[in-house]
């Protein structure tokens, strides 16, 4: 089984992104690929990520600025914007109006099942990757996590490694 897990840099005010410090501390293993991206709008990054490891699992973590608890996203909507005064434009014209993720994750009372992954580049992330796979038909399956920007990286890094254990075990 071939995993792509990914995270992201900084962005606005936040000098470091803790997803980009979980990723980095996840072990090196030949199945699976670390990859953080910058914090952008930039379709043909993630694509390309997904075209050249031909994961057989993705998993996108994300940073969010509220919450104390992990938030498994269960879907992305199709609406993108840079700025929150700023009116939501669609990532695919005449794209559906929402996809869902299909990789379970069970992580348990540390995480929250969440609808909402919001309108910046999480959220895009996940759409472009599941309309590709969606597009291309492939088997791949996608989750994606959001953790709030003051998590601990060693704890969330714990999580994730069970979570990725109990994924590949499952096959």
């Amino acid at each position: 089984m071939r995993m792509l897990i990914y995270g992201f840099g900084p962005y606005r005010h936040y000098q470091k992104n803790v997803t980009e410090k979980i990723v980095r501390k996840l072990p090196r293993r030949r199945w699976l690929k670390k990859l953080i991206f910058p914090v952008r709008f930039h379709r043909s990054r993630f694509i390309r990520a997904v075209k050249e490891h031909r994961p057989d699992v993705i998993l996108g973590l994300g940073q969010c600025s509220t919450g104390r608890r992990l938030r498994v996203e269960t879907r992305a909507v199709n609406k993108r914007r840079e700025y929150k005064g700023e009116k939501p434009r669609p990532i695919v014209s005449a794209g559906a109006r929402k996809l869902l993720t299909n990789l379970e994750l069970k992580l348990g009372r540390q995480a929250r099942s969440s609808a909402d992954a919001g309108e910046y580049v999480c959220n895009y992330s996940m759409y472009v990757v599941l309309h590709f796979l969606k597009r291309r038909r492939l088997p791949a399956r996608f989750g994606f996590i959001h953790v709030p920007h003051d998590y601990e990286p060693w704890k969330a890094a714990r999580i994730l490694l069970a979570a990725v254990g109990k994924i590949k075990s499952a096959g």
